[in-house]
């Protein structure tokens, strides 16, 4: 009986594990999050595509028709000043084609594509408005975290970590702010800026292509979901195994019980006397004496005159034993009933009273017949007990 509960618990161990694998599967893949930033914008916004040759001179940008999977611009940067500049911009605008904002507090790095002609080292920035700072449509109010990357006429896969980018100088000292304070937020963000740099080559017809623009981030809602879950699962599958795990031994005590009865009618020989009558001293002797703890299989054939090699050979016949696992199953048996009927008793009482000179002995010996030690098998007769007494007065459906 406890061999069926341990097989329908591997079962369902097997089941909770193949369907915590699933659902970890589902929301690892949910928890990694994706958005093509060229092609995928809020509802009711756009990008509008801006060159910009912010510092003046004679420094040209142009930008090569958009069809929303990649962004192309050409531009030459000349002497005429000192830090010449020129970039590319993607504004998002709502369907007034008033300036709105991005939410990429979510994300944590940008990927994309950068192809340059020649190869050039270039800037990467975004701008997010400051609620302390900003004042709407004046961008050099919004803070400007930037970074740098190198592309070439190959292409080259680039990764910019939105966490780490740094804000300017100039921004600092326009506004008088400690270079120290370079937190920004990414929840409100209204400009992604692809520009020139002071290494960009000057005097040069440059063009720049920027494709597979990806952000990328971590929900971590459902990695807590999937925490929840499987400590839920866990917790589910402990009450369900405890709880069956408990009747399986008390309903395997009753078998075990029942199986013994007929046991206690060979002792009490209640049942139809033996014709033979060697058989039946043999039985009435060991009924009567199985608790005399100097008993054995010499004494046995001195008392009743029949050969221990007979007796051995007529147990072994009748009830599938020798001696010893008799005697063992009689002493044992007795106890089983004593330790139910006595509940006040002492184990090393009954150990006692049953034959057994030894109480770890009988122990071992009672856990052995039984599967639980005597203390064990006394609580869990007393629950078998409760439980037969819950179900008596219901009614029979």
């Amino acid at each position: 009986m406890m061999q069926e509960f341990y097989k329908k618990a591997l079962l369902a161990l097997l089941l909770l594990i193949v369907m915590d694998a699933l659902v970890a599967v589902f929301c690892i893949s949910k928890s990694y999050l994706s958005l093509s930033v060229l092609d995928t914008q809020p509802n009711d916004t756009h990008w509008r595509y801006i060159g910009d040759t912010a510092g003046g001179g004679m420094s040209s940008v142009r930008i090569q028709h958009p069809d929303g999977k990649r962004l192309r611009f050409d531009f030459k940067l000349t002497d005429a000043v000192n830090l010449p500049f020129a970039a590319a911009e993607l504004r998002l605008h709502d369907r007034s084609d008033r300036l709105a904002q991005l939410d990429w507090s979510k994300y944590t790095s940008a990927t994309f594509v950068a192809k340059c002609t020649p190869a050039n080292s270039l800037t990467f920035a975004i701008l997010t408005f400051d609620d302390k700072l900003s004042r709407l449509g004046e961008f050099n109010t919004y803070r400007t975290p930037q970074s740098f990357f190198s592309c070439d006429t190959k292409g080259a896969r680039v990764s910019v970590d939105l966490t780490r980018l740094t804000i300017p100088e100039w921004w600092f000292n326009l506004h008088r702010i400690p270079m120290s304070l370079q937190d920004y937020q990414l929840n409100k963000v209204t400009k992604v800026v692809f520009g020139s740099s002071i290494q960009s080559p000057r005097n040069v017809d440059s063009s720049v292509e920027i494709t597979d623009f990806y952000l990328h981030g971590r929900d971590y809602r459902y990695l807590a979901a999937l925490a929840v879950f499987l400590v839920a699962g866990a917790g589910a599958f402990a009450i369900w195994f405890f709880r069956a795990h408990s009747r399986a031994l008390v309903a395997s005590l009753d078998s075990r019980m029942k199986t013994d009865l007929p046991l206690v009618a060979y002792r009490q020989l209640t049942l139809e006397p033996y014709k033979d009558k060697e058989k039946a001293s043999v039985l009435r002797f060991i009924a009567t004496n199985y608790i005399d703890s100097d008993l054995d299989l010499d004494g046995v054939a001195v008392e009743t005159g029949v050969n221990r090699n007979k007796i051995n050979a007529f147990l072994k016949a009748e009830l599938g034993m020798t001696f010893t696992v008799y005697l063992n199953k009689l002493r044992l048996t007795e106890a089983a009933r004593l330790l139910v009927e006595k509940s006040d008793a002492a184990v090393s009482e009954i150990a006692y009273s049953v034959g057994y000179r030894s109480v770890p002995y009988f122990n071992k010996l009672f856990k052995d017949e039984y599967g639980h030690p005597p203390k064990a098998f006394r609580s869990l007769a007393k629950q078998q007990a409760h439980q037969g007494s819950g179900t008596a007065g219901r009614p029979v459906s």
